[in-house]
Protein backbone atom coordinates (compact mmCIF):
# COMPACT_ATOMS: atom_id res chain seq x y z
CA UNK A 1 0.00 0.00 0.00
CA UNK A 2 2.61 2.37 0.69
CA UNK A 3 2.63 5.27 2.41
CA UNK A 4 -0.65 7.21 1.13
CA UNK A 5 -3.21 4.43 1.60
CA UNK A 6 -4.19 4.19 -1.88
CA UNK A 7 -5.38 1.20 -4.20
CA UNK A 8 -4.13 -0.28 -7.37
CA UNK A 9 -4.72 1.74 -10.21
CA UNK A 10 -7.91 0.74 -11.76
CA UNK A 11 -8.19 0.82 -15.93
CA UNK A 12 -11.63 1.07 -15.86
CA UNK A 13 -12.11 3.88 -13.45
CA UNK A 14 -14.16 7.02 -14.25
CA UNK A 15 -14.81 10.65 -11.89
CA UNK A 16 -15.61 9.53 -8.72
CA UNK A 17 -19.08 11.88 -8.61
CA UNK A 18 -20.25 11.32 -5.26
CA UNK A 19 -17.20 12.84 -3.44
CA UNK A 20 -16.78 15.44 -5.84
CA UNK A 21 -19.86 16.66 -5.20
CA UNK A 22 -19.55 16.54 -0.94
CA UNK A 23 -15.85 18.16 -1.58
CA UNK A 24 -16.84 21.14 -3.70
CA UNK A 25 -20.12 21.85 -1.32
CA UNK A 26 -17.34 21.40 1.64
CA UNK A 27 -15.12 24.41 0.66
CA UNK A 28 -12.08 22.49 1.49
CA UNK A 29 -9.26 22.78 -0.88
CA UNK A 30 -7.33 19.46 -1.76
CA UNK A 31 -4.70 20.51 0.45
CA UNK A 32 -6.72 21.80 3.36
CA UNK A 33 -8.63 17.65 3.02
CA UNK A 34 -5.55 15.77 2.68
CA UNK A 35 -4.13 17.60 6.45
CA UNK A 36 -7.11 16.45 7.69
CA UNK A 37 -7.29 12.81 6.54
CA UNK A 38 -3.38 12.74 7.77
CA UNK A 39 -4.23 14.55 11.54
CA UNK A 40 -6.76 11.74 12.05
CA UNK A 41 -5.07 8.94 10.58
CA UNK A 42 -2.01 9.85 13.25
CA UNK A 43 -4.65 10.17 15.82
CA UNK A 44 -6.15 6.50 14.91
CA UNK A 45 -2.21 5.21 14.76
CA UNK A 46 -1.84 4.68 11.24
CA UNK A 47 0.92 6.99 10.98
CA UNK A 48 1.96 5.17 7.65
CA UNK A 49 -0.55 6.97 6.37
CA UNK A 50 0.83 10.42 4.24
CA UNK A 51 -2.23 12.28 1.77
CA UNK A 52 -0.93 14.64 -0.43
CA UNK A 53 -3.08 16.88 -2.85
CA UNK A 54 -2.26 14.37 -5.59
CA UNK A 55 -3.75 11.80 -3.72
CA UNK A 56 -6.75 13.38 -3.48
CA UNK A 57 -7.18 14.27 -6.79
CA UNK A 58 -6.65 10.26 -7.72
CA UNK A 59 -9.59 9.58 -5.04
CA UNK A 60 -11.83 12.48 -7.12
CA UNK A 61 -10.91 10.70 -10.50
CA UNK A 62 -12.03 7.61 -8.98
CA UNK A 63 -9.23 5.65 -7.06
CA UNK A 64 -10.80 3.73 -4.27
CA UNK A 65 -8.39 4.16 -1.21
CA UNK A 66 -7.98 1.30 1.15
CA UNK A 67 -9.18 1.54 4.86
CA UNK A 68 -8.87 3.05 7.34
CA UNK A 69 -9.48 6.14 4.73
CA UNK A 70 -13.33 5.73 3.52
CA UNK A 71 -14.16 5.58 7.07
CA UNK A 72 -11.84 9.10 7.43
CA UNK A 73 -13.54 10.83 5.19
CA UNK A 74 -17.13 9.69 6.24
CA UNK A 75 -16.62 11.03 9.41
CA UNK A 76 -15.01 14.38 8.08
CA UNK A 77 -17.89 14.75 6.00
CA UNK A 78 -20.33 13.98 8.04
CA UNK A 79 -18.93 16.28 10.70
CA UNK A 80 -18.43 19.47 7.85
CA UNK A 81 -22.13 18.99 7.63
CA UNK A 82 -23.60 18.00 10.58
CA UNK A 83 -25.28 14.95 8.62
CA UNK A 84 -24.57 10.88 8.85
CA UNK A 85 -22.80 11.01 5.23
CA UNK A 86 -22.01 7.11 4.71
CA UNK A 87 -18.78 5.62 2.67
CA UNK A 88 -21.40 4.63 0.00
CA UNK A 89 -22.58 7.97 0.00
CA UNK A 90 -19.02 9.13 -0.74
CA UNK A 91 -18.78 6.32 -4.08
CA UNK A 92 -16.08 4.75 -1.79
CA UNK A 93 -16.18 0.89 -1.18
CA UNK A 94 -16.22 -0.03 2.82
CA UNK A 95 -14.04 -2.96 3.32
CA UNK A 96 -15.32 -5.58 5.64
CA UNK A 97 -14.78 -4.71 9.42
CA UNK A 98 -14.61 -7.28 12.13
CA UNK A 99 -17.45 -5.96 14.72
CA UNK A 100 -14.98 -4.76 17.32
CA UNK A 101 -14.08 -1.70 15.29
CA UNK A 102 -17.48 -1.96 13.26
CA UNK A 103 -19.10 0.58 15.82
CA UNK A 104 -22.39 -0.98 17.07
CA UNK A 105 -22.10 -4.17 15.71
CA UNK A 106 -21.01 -5.56 19.35
CA UNK A 107 -21.50 -9.06 20.86
CA UNK A 108 -24.36 -8.86 23.29
CA UNK A 109 -22.55 -10.32 26.30
CA UNK A 110 -21.57 -9.24 29.62
CA UNK A 111 -18.10 -9.74 30.11
CA UNK A 112 -17.36 -8.10 26.50
CA UNK A 113 -20.01 -5.42 26.95
CA UNK A 114 -17.93 -4.45 30.26
CA UNK A 115 -14.78 -4.57 28.62
CA UNK A 116 -16.04 -2.38 25.85
CA UNK A 117 -17.27 0.10 27.90
CA UNK A 118 -14.12 0.03 29.62
CA UNK A 119 -11.97 0.25 27.07
CA UNK A 120 -14.22 2.98 25.05
CA UNK A 121 -14.55 5.43 28.41
CA UNK A 122 -10.58 5.39 29.24
CA UNK A 123 -10.62 6.20 25.40
CA UNK A 124 -12.54 9.16 25.75
CA UNK A 125 -10.89 10.04 29.20
CA UNK A 126 -7.11 10.20 27.74
CA UNK A 127 -7.77 11.22 24.12
CA UNK A 128 -10.87 13.58 24.65
CA UNK A 129 -10.84 14.55 21.14
CA UNK A 130 -13.43 15.88 18.75
CA UNK A 131 -14.67 13.06 17.07
CA UNK A 132 -12.27 10.93 17.33
CA UNK A 133 -12.79 7.85 20.17
CA UNK A 134 -11.53 4.69 20.41
CA UNK A 135 -11.99 2.78 16.99
CA UNK A 136 -15.30 4.77 16.46
CA UNK A 137 -14.46 6.62 13.27
CA UNK A 138 -18.38 7.07 11.61
CA UNK A 139 -21.68 7.05 12.23
CA UNK A 140 -23.51 4.25 11.31
CA UNK A 141 -27.20 4.60 10.07
CA UNK A 142 -29.50 2.36 7.89
CA UNK A 143 -29.38 -1.12 7.90
CA UNK A 144 -26.06 -1.04 9.40
CA UNK A 145 -26.99 0.97 12.55
CA UNK A 146 -30.98 -0.42 12.84
CA UNK A 147 -29.81 -4.61 12.54
CA UNK A 148 -27.61 -4.85 15.31
CA UNK A 149 -29.74 -3.27 17.44
CA UNK A 150 -32.68 -5.46 16.23
CA UNK A 151 -30.15 -7.98 18.76
CA UNK A 152 -32.08 -6.48 21.98
CA UNK A 153 -34.83 -8.22 21.22
CA UNK A 154 -33.24 -11.50 21.44
CA UNK A 155 -33.48 -13.28 24.94
CA UNK A 156 -30.55 -13.73 26.92
CA UNK A 157 -30.00 -17.10 28.33
CA UNK A 158 -30.80 -17.66 31.83
CA UNK A 159 -28.47 -17.99 34.28
CA UNK A 160 -28.08 -21.19 36.26
CA UNK A 161 -28.90 -20.21 40.35
CA UNK A 162 -26.18 -19.31 42.48
CA UNK A 163 -24.88 -21.43 44.75
CA UNK A 164 -25.06 -19.86 48.65
CA UNK A 165 -21.93 -18.26 49.80
CA UNK A 166 -19.42 -18.76 52.62
CA UNK A 167 -19.30 -16.06 54.39
CA UNK A 168 -15.61 -15.67 54.20
CA UNK A 169 -16.00 -15.44 50.36
CA UNK A 170 -18.76 -12.20 50.72
CA UNK A 171 -15.91 -10.33 52.52
CA UNK A 172 -13.69 -10.23 49.65
CA UNK A 173 -12.30 -7.27 48.10
CA UNK A 174 -14.72 -6.27 45.78
CA UNK A 175 -18.33 -7.45 46.67
CA UNK A 176 -20.28 -4.21 47.11
CA UNK A 177 -22.62 -3.02 50.45
CA UNK A 178 -26.71 -2.18 49.77
CA UNK A 179 -25.54 1.19 50.91
CA UNK A 180 -22.55 1.80 48.10
CA UNK A 181 -24.76 0.64 45.75
CA UNK A 182 -27.53 3.22 46.76
CA UNK A 183 -24.86 5.87 46.82
CA UNK A 184 -23.93 4.98 42.63
CA UNK A 185 -27.41 5.56 41.75
CA UNK A 186 -28.07 8.58 43.90
CA UNK A 187 -24.64 10.01 42.18
CA UNK A 188 -25.98 9.50 38.63
CA UNK A 189 -29.17 10.87 39.44
CA UNK A 190 -27.11 13.73 40.57
CA UNK A 191 -25.40 13.62 37.29
CA UNK A 192 -28.77 13.75 35.06
CA UNK A 193 -29.96 16.65 37.23
CA UNK A 194 -26.49 18.68 36.61
CA UNK A 195 -26.89 17.65 32.93
CA UNK A 196 -30.78 19.24 32.87
CA UNK A 197 -29.73 22.47 34.68
CA UNK A 198 -25.75 23.23 32.80
CA UNK A 199 -26.32 21.44 29.51
CA UNK A 200 -23.62 18.63 28.54
CA UNK A 201 -20.72 20.94 28.30
CA UNK A 202 -19.86 21.14 31.87
CA UNK A 203 -19.92 17.31 33.40
CA UNK A 204 -19.30 15.51 30.61
CA UNK A 205 -15.89 14.07 32.03
CA UNK A 206 -17.11 13.44 34.92
CA UNK A 207 -19.40 10.88 34.26
CA UNK A 208 -17.68 9.43 31.54
CA UNK A 209 -14.88 8.90 34.81
CA UNK A 210 -18.10 7.24 36.77
CA UNK A 211 -18.84 4.98 33.94
CA UNK A 212 -15.20 3.77 34.02
CA UNK A 213 -15.55 3.37 37.41
CA UNK A 214 -18.33 1.10 37.78
CA UNK A 215 -16.88 -1.14 34.58
CA UNK A 216 -14.21 -1.72 37.16
CA UNK A 217 -17.10 -2.99 40.08
CA UNK A 218 -18.10 -5.32 37.01
CA UNK A 219 -14.95 -6.86 36.42
CA UNK A 220 -14.88 -7.99 40.10
CA UNK A 221 -16.62 -11.01 41.45
CA UNK A 222 -20.19 -9.45 42.30
CA UNK A 223 -23.36 -11.52 43.02
CA UNK A 224 -26.06 -11.65 40.27
CA UNK A 225 -28.33 -9.39 41.93
CA UNK A 226 -25.29 -6.99 42.52
CA UNK A 227 -24.46 -7.66 38.74
CA UNK A 228 -27.78 -6.16 37.55
CA UNK A 229 -27.72 -3.09 39.44
CA UNK A 230 -24.27 -2.00 38.58
CA UNK A 231 -25.38 -3.05 34.71
CA UNK A 232 -28.23 -1.03 35.05
CA UNK A 233 -25.98 2.47 36.64
CA UNK A 234 -23.75 1.50 33.85
CA UNK A 235 -26.01 1.49 31.34
CA UNK A 236 -27.92 4.78 32.55
CA UNK A 237 -24.40 6.43 32.67
CA UNK A 238 -23.29 5.58 29.37
CA UNK A 239 -26.77 7.04 27.93
CA UNK A 240 -26.01 10.04 29.90
CA UNK A 241 -22.42 10.56 28.60
CA UNK A 242 -24.15 9.79 24.79
CA UNK A 243 -26.91 12.23 25.54
CA UNK A 244 -24.03 15.15 26.92
CA UNK A 245 -21.46 14.00 24.04
CA UNK A 246 -24.90 15.03 21.63
CA UNK A 247 -25.44 18.11 23.15
CA UNK A 248 -21.78 19.29 23.07
CA UNK A 249 -21.82 17.79 19.03
CA UNK A 250 -19.83 15.20 19.21
CA UNK A 251 -22.38 12.66 17.14
CA UNK A 252 -20.17 9.44 16.55
CA UNK A 253 -19.06 9.29 20.47
CA UNK A 254 -22.80 9.77 21.08
CA UNK A 255 -23.94 6.72 19.21
CA UNK A 256 -21.22 4.50 20.38
CA UNK A 257 -22.32 5.53 23.82
CA UNK A 258 -25.92 4.43 23.62
CA UNK A 259 -24.97 1.47 21.85
CA UNK A 260 -23.28 0.32 24.78
CA UNK A 261 -25.98 1.84 26.83
CA UNK A 262 -28.29 -0.34 25.53
CA UNK A 263 -25.60 -3.86 25.88
CA UNK A 264 -25.32 -2.65 29.59
CA UNK A 265 -29.53 -2.43 29.87
CA UNK A 266 -30.04 -5.84 28.60
CA UNK A 267 -27.78 -7.64 30.88
CA UNK A 268 -29.63 -5.43 34.22
CA UNK A 269 -32.44 -7.27 32.50
CA UNK A 270 -33.95 -3.65 31.95
CA UNK A 271 -36.22 -3.32 29.00
CA UNK A 272 -37.94 0.21 29.91
CA UNK A 273 -34.23 1.59 29.86
CA UNK A 274 -33.53 -0.09 26.98
CA UNK A 275 -36.71 1.40 25.20
CA UNK A 276 -35.54 4.92 26.81
CA UNK A 277 -31.88 4.85 25.26
CA UNK A 278 -33.02 3.95 22.07
CA UNK A 279 -35.74 6.97 21.79
CA UNK A 280 -31.98 9.04 22.58
CA UNK A 281 -30.67 6.97 19.57
CA UNK A 282 -34.15 8.03 17.57
CA UNK A 283 -33.71 12.10 18.86
CA UNK A 284 -29.95 12.00 17.73
CA UNK A 285 -31.11 10.47 14.02
CA UNK A 286 -33.77 13.07 13.67
CA UNK A 287 -31.20 15.86 14.47
CA UNK A 288 -28.65 14.25 11.82
CA UNK A 289 -31.79 13.80 9.11
CA UNK A 290 -32.56 10.54 9.15
CA UNK A 291 -36.12 10.32 10.40
CA UNK A 292 -36.49 6.56 8.52
CA UNK A 293 -34.02 5.64 10.95
CA UNK A 294 -35.35 7.66 14.04
CA UNK A 295 -38.74 5.54 13.14
CA UNK A 296 -37.10 2.29 13.21
CA UNK A 297 -35.46 2.89 16.68
CA UNK A 298 -38.45 3.70 18.28
CA UNK A 299 -40.88 1.16 16.61
CA UNK A 300 -38.14 -1.12 18.21
CA UNK A 301 -38.39 0.48 21.58
CA UNK A 302 -42.30 0.34 21.77
CA UNK A 303 -42.00 -3.58 20.75
CA UNK A 304 -39.49 -4.40 23.18
CA UNK A 305 -41.22 -2.04 26.15
CA UNK A 306 -44.72 -3.60 25.15
CA UNK A 307 -45.79 -5.36 28.13
CA UNK A 308 -43.91 -3.64 30.92
CA UNK A 309 -43.45 0.60 29.97
CA UNK A 310 -45.27 2.67 32.68
CA UNK A 311 -47.75 5.13 30.55
CA UNK A 312 -45.27 7.96 30.92
CA UNK A 313 -42.65 5.88 29.07
CA UNK A 314 -45.11 5.40 26.49
CA UNK A 315 -46.12 8.90 26.55
CA UNK A 316 -42.67 10.10 25.60
CA UNK A 317 -42.25 6.69 22.89
CA UNK A 318 -45.13 8.18 21.28
CA UNK A 319 -44.22 12.08 20.93
CA UNK A 320 -40.70 10.59 19.48
CA UNK A 321 -42.70 8.62 16.77
CA UNK A 322 -44.53 11.62 15.90
CA UNK A 323 -41.47 13.73 15.96
CA UNK A 324 -40.31 10.71 13.31
CA UNK A 325 -43.40 10.94 11.43
CA UNK A 326 -43.50 15.05 10.77
CA UNK A 327 -39.81 14.90 9.61
CA UNK A 328 -40.82 12.26 7.35
CA UNK A 329 -43.82 14.59 6.44
CA UNK A 330 -46.66 11.99 7.04
CA UNK A 331 -49.35 14.57 9.34
CA UNK A 332 -51.41 12.12 9.82
CA UNK A 333 -49.61 9.51 11.39
CA UNK A 334 -47.70 12.36 13.24
CA UNK A 335 -51.09 13.61 14.31
CA UNK A 336 -52.20 9.96 15.61
CA UNK A 337 -48.56 9.72 17.25
CA UNK A 338 -49.45 13.07 19.03
CA UNK A 339 -52.96 11.96 20.52
CA UNK A 340 -51.78 8.77 21.37
CA UNK A 341 -48.67 10.87 23.70
CA UNK A 342 -51.52 12.51 25.32
CA UNK A 343 -53.72 9.89 26.09
CA UNK A 344 -51.48 7.59 27.25
CA UNK A 345 -50.30 10.79 29.33
CA UNK A 346 -53.60 10.75 31.05
CA UNK A 347 -52.42 7.15 32.74
CA UNK A 348 -49.15 9.11 34.54
CA UNK A 349 -49.90 9.30 38.63
CA UNK A 350 -46.91 9.59 40.32
CA UNK A 351 -48.45 8.70 43.90
CA UNK A 352 -49.52 4.87 41.98
CA UNK A 353 -46.56 3.69 40.68
CA UNK A 354 -43.47 5.76 40.54
CA UNK A 355 -41.43 6.23 37.75
CA UNK A 356 -37.46 5.71 37.53
CA UNK A 357 -35.41 8.88 37.70
CA UNK A 358 -33.98 8.27 34.08
CA UNK A 359 -37.38 8.86 32.86
CA UNK A 360 -39.02 11.87 35.26
CA UNK A 361 -38.03 14.33 33.03
CA UNK A 362 -40.63 13.57 30.72
CA UNK A 363 -43.48 16.26 32.45
CA UNK A 364 -46.85 18.26 30.85
CA UNK A 365 -44.32 20.60 29.58
CA UNK A 366 -41.61 18.38 28.22
CA UNK A 367 -45.24 16.33 26.11
CA UNK A 368 -46.36 19.68 25.17
CA UNK A 369 -42.87 21.01 23.87
CA UNK A 370 -42.62 17.29 21.95
CA UNK A 371 -45.96 17.99 20.49
CA UNK A 372 -45.60 21.62 19.66
CA UNK A 373 -42.06 20.74 17.65
CA UNK A 374 -43.47 17.77 15.58
CA UNK A 375 -46.19 19.97 14.46
CA UNK A 376 -43.42 22.90 13.97
CA UNK A 377 -41.42 19.92 12.07
CA UNK A 378 -44.63 19.63 9.57
CA UNK A 379 -44.47 22.95 8.91
CA UNK A 380 -41.06 23.03 7.37
CA UNK A 381 -41.35 19.64 5.57
CA UNK A 382 -44.76 20.97 4.46
CA UNK A 383 -43.23 24.20 2.59
CA UNK A 384 -43.85 26.81 5.74
CA UNK A 385 -47.30 25.75 6.22
CA UNK A 386 -49.09 28.67 8.22
CA UNK A 387 -51.63 25.81 8.87
CA UNK A 388 -49.46 23.51 11.18
CA UNK A 389 -47.32 26.34 12.43
CA UNK A 390 -50.76 27.10 14.06
CA UNK A 391 -51.16 23.93 15.42
CA UNK A 392 -47.55 24.17 17.00
CA UNK A 393 -47.95 27.79 18.58
CA UNK A 394 -50.90 27.03 21.67
CA UNK A 395 -48.63 23.60 22.90
CA UNK A 396 -45.47 25.44 23.10
CA UNK A 397 -46.91 28.59 24.82
CA UNK A 398 -48.59 26.16 27.10
CA UNK A 399 -44.66 24.62 26.84
CA UNK A 400 -42.61 27.61 27.05
CA UNK A 401 -45.02 29.21 30.17
CA UNK A 402 -44.50 25.47 31.90
CA UNK A 403 -40.65 25.32 31.91
CA UNK A 404 -40.43 29.20 33.50
CA UNK A 405 -41.18 27.73 36.13
CA UNK A 406 -38.84 25.06 36.25
CA UNK A 407 -35.06 26.01 37.96
CA UNK A 408 -34.38 22.56 36.91
CA UNK A 409 -34.59 21.81 33.35
CA UNK A 410 -33.03 25.37 31.87
CA UNK A 411 -32.04 23.15 28.94
CA UNK A 412 -35.42 22.55 27.78
CA UNK A 413 -36.66 25.69 28.92
CA UNK A 414 -33.97 27.22 26.17
CA UNK A 415 -35.14 24.74 23.07
CA UNK A 416 -38.64 25.74 23.48
CA UNK A 417 -38.36 29.51 23.50
CA UNK A 418 -36.54 29.16 20.64
CA UNK A 419 -39.17 26.88 19.06
CA UNK A 420 -41.28 29.54 19.55
CA UNK A 421 -39.51 31.99 18.12
CA UNK A 422 -39.17 29.96 14.66
CA UNK A 423 -43.27 29.04 14.88
CA UNK A 424 -43.62 32.82 14.84
CA UNK A 425 -41.15 33.05 12.18
CA UNK A 426 -43.13 30.57 10.43
CA UNK A 427 -46.04 32.73 10.83
CA UNK A 428 -44.38 35.75 9.49
CA UNK A 429 -44.40 37.54 12.83
CA UNK A 430 -40.84 38.39 13.16
CA UNK A 431 -41.13 41.49 16.14
CA UNK A 432 -42.15 38.63 18.38
CA UNK A 433 -39.43 36.29 17.14
CA UNK A 434 -37.18 38.53 18.09
CA UNK A 435 -38.43 39.01 21.27
CA UNK A 436 -38.52 34.69 22.63
CA UNK A 437 -35.23 34.48 20.77
CA UNK A 438 -33.36 37.19 22.87
CA UNK A 439 -34.82 35.44 26.02
CA UNK A 440 -33.31 31.85 24.43
CA UNK A 441 -30.12 33.82 24.33
CA UNK A 442 -30.75 34.93 27.79
CA UNK A 443 -30.92 31.30 29.23
CA UNK A 444 -28.30 29.42 26.74
CA UNK A 445 -25.78 31.87 28.74
CA UNK A 446 -26.32 29.85 31.61
CA UNK A 447 -26.49 26.44 29.64
CA UNK A 448 -23.40 25.07 28.13
CA UNK A 449 -25.10 23.34 25.32
CA UNK A 450 -24.02 23.85 21.54
CA UNK A 451 -27.57 21.81 20.23
CA UNK A 452 -28.75 25.17 22.27
CA UNK A 453 -26.41 27.51 20.97
CA UNK A 454 -26.51 26.19 17.21
CA UNK A 455 -30.34 26.46 17.05
CA UNK A 456 -30.13 30.24 18.05
CA UNK A 457 -27.67 31.11 15.34
CA UNK A 458 -29.50 29.05 12.61
CA UNK A 459 -33.25 31.03 14.00
CA UNK A 460 -31.32 34.33 14.19
CA UNK A 461 -29.69 33.46 10.69
CA UNK A 462 -33.41 32.67 9.06
CA UNK A 463 -34.94 35.92 10.31
CA UNK A 464 -32.12 37.68 9.07
CA UNK A 465 -32.57 36.04 5.49
CA UNK A 466 -35.93 36.50 5.82
CA UNK A 467 -37.07 39.94 7.49
CA UNK A 468 -33.43 41.50 7.82
CA UNK A 469 -34.34 45.25 7.08
CA UNK A 470 -36.68 45.16 10.44
CA UNK A 471 -34.75 47.37 13.28
CA UNK A 472 -35.75 44.81 15.70
CA UNK A 473 -34.17 41.47 13.40
CA UNK A 474 -31.29 43.96 13.26
CA UNK A 475 -30.68 44.41 16.42
CA UNK A 476 -31.30 40.51 17.24
CA UNK A 477 -28.40 39.81 15.20
CA UNK A 478 -26.14 42.31 17.30
CA UNK A 479 -27.02 40.94 20.05
CA UNK A 480 -26.13 37.33 19.13
CA UNK A 481 -22.46 38.46 18.46
CA UNK A 482 -22.50 39.55 22.10
CA UNK A 483 -24.19 37.05 23.46
CA UNK A 484 -23.29 33.94 21.85
CA UNK A 485 -19.61 34.30 19.78
CA UNK A 486 -18.82 30.97 18.19
CA UNK A 487 -17.90 28.52 21.10
CA UNK A 488 -14.64 26.90 21.96
CA UNK A 489 -14.89 23.28 21.51
CA UNK A 490 -16.90 21.41 24.47
CA UNK A 491 -15.75 18.16 25.66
Amino acid sequence: MGGNGGSGVNADKRPNELLGSWFVRSGWSKGELARQVNRRARQLGASHISTDTSRVRRWLDGENPREPIPRILSELFSERFGCVVAVEDLGLRAAHQSPSVSGVDLPWTGPQTVALISEYSRSDLMLARRGFLGSSLALSAGPSLIEPMQRWLVPTPTPPPEEPEHPAAARRAGRLSAPELDLLESTTMMFRQWDAQCGGGLRRKAVVGQLHEVTDLLQEPQPAATSRRLFKVAAELAELAGWMSYDVGLQPTAQKYFVLALHAAKEAGDKPLGSYILSSMSRQMIHLGRPDDALELIHLAQYGSRDCASPRTQSMLYAMEARAYANMGQPGKCKRAVRMAEDSFEDVHDWDDPDPDWIRFFSQAELHGENSHSYRDLAYVAGRSPTYASLSEPLMQKAVDLFAKDTEHQRSYALNLIGMATVHLLRREPEQSAVLAKDAMAVARKVRSERVNTRIRKTVDTAVRDFGELAEVVDLAEQLAVDLPETAEAV
